[in-house]
């Protein structure tokens, strides 16, 4: 067993933690999510105050306002000062003020910034990264529209000089299709980022494969493997699924990556980023209605041995940390996790440690 290996704190549920703490209310009127906050000047201190809640409670990482940002995004939304919606030059702005909030909530802790990008399916009304089925384009192949609509949505943020200094990782979160991992990594070939970049997937279901069916075999391969792309990102990871789930996730994830590295396709292992769901008794978000809908049934040690969130998370990030060879470890939670669950996973993990 090695020594264990460096591990970063990263926030949690922005959008559900504006939804709990403080009232937002979001719907089909607010196609940008979180982003929308950064259409008012009231709004905004909301966010601020949110971001800061969690720098507060120990994350290293807080992610920007920017997970469903997209062109049609800002184009649908109407607001008092926006009643045409935002047009494509105006954009730029409010990129900078996400990044800024961001950062200024970092600031007051030391924290840094990821830039959160999120899939296709995320922008779409409603929401389908849960399911992967997005709307089919019989002019195009779905790789090439992928890949087409993932640069026009980063160029969103190239164009601006300087933003993507203030920066320290890039995530593309909550993938639930290999097209869509390999349109990223055909984006990361052209664009050469210095910035280090993550590459979420999901498992929703007990079948232990994306949700469009993809094996954890071929979604690491898609991510990582030199057959797929001359840049690999420096980190992958799981975010969007059960706690629950994770240790035979992981177990999995690991053995995938070292086929990999054993025939050559990929040169080390690559950094781990884990930020499941805050989830507690099954709930699961309906698209449809914009609610969290709980099954009352817990599964898990959180149902046989009544184990934390916190604590069956910090396990899986100690073990994966001294038992694997992962470079690095990136941790937190996704939909559902609090300001008071990052706070109590930190001191679980430094519990851990001691």
């Amino acid at each position: 067993m090695r020594d264990a290996i460096p591990i970063k704190i990263l926030d949690g549920g922005l959008g559900t933690t504006l939804e709990t703490n403080y009232g937002v209310k979001f719907s089909e009127a607010t196609p940008l999510w979180s982003s929308h906050l950064l259409l008012t000047d009231h709004d905004r201190r909301t966010l601020l105050d949110c971001q800061s809640s969690f720098a507060a409670a120990g994350a290293d990482i807080i992610t920007a306002a920017t997970y469903q940002v997209s062109i049609d995004g800002f184009r649908n939304t109407k607001t008092e000062n926006w009643p045409h919606g935002v047009s494509l030059p105006n954009i730029s702005q409010f990129l900078q003020d996400a990044i800024l909030i961001a950062r200024t909530a970092a600031d007051e802790s030391g924290a840094t910034v990821a830039l959160s990008l999120g899939p296709y399916g995320a922008t779409m009304t409603p929401s389908t990264e849960y399911t992967g089925q997005y709307d089919v384009d019989p002019q195009r192949s779905m790789a090439d529209k992928l890949f087409d609509w993932h640069n026009e949505r980063f160029s969103l943020y190239a164009k601006i000089p300087g933003l993507l200094l203030n920066v320290s990782y890039i995530a593309f979160e909550t993938v639930p299709r290999f097209d869509e991992i390999l349109a990223i990594r055909r984006l990361l070939d052209g664009t050469r980022l210095s910035v280090p970049v993550w590459i979420s997937v999901l498992f929703p279901g007990d079948d232990d494969k994306m949700p469009d069916g993809t094996s954890i075999e071929h979604a690491v391969a898609g991510m990582v493997s030199k057959e797929f792309g001359r840049f690999a990102p420096q980190f992958v990871g799981i975010n969007c699924t059960r706690v629950s789930k994770l240790d035979r996730l992981l177990g999995k994830f690991a053995t995938a990556v070292q086929g990999l590295v054993a025939a050559g396709a990929v040169s080390h292992w690559p950094g781990l980023v884990l930020y499941p769901d805050g989830t507690r008794e099954g709930e699961k978000y309906n698209t449809e209605t914009k609610e969290w809908e709980t099954s009352g049934e817990v599964s898990g040690k959180e149902k046989d041995e009544g184990v934390s969130w916190e604590l069956e998370l910090a396990k899986v990030v100690k073990e994966a940390s001294t038992s694997g060879h992962w470079s690095s470890i990136v941790v937190g939670g996704c939909c559902r996790t609090t300001p008071e669950n990052i706070s109590s996973l930190r001191e679980a993990l430094v519990v851990d440690e001691e």
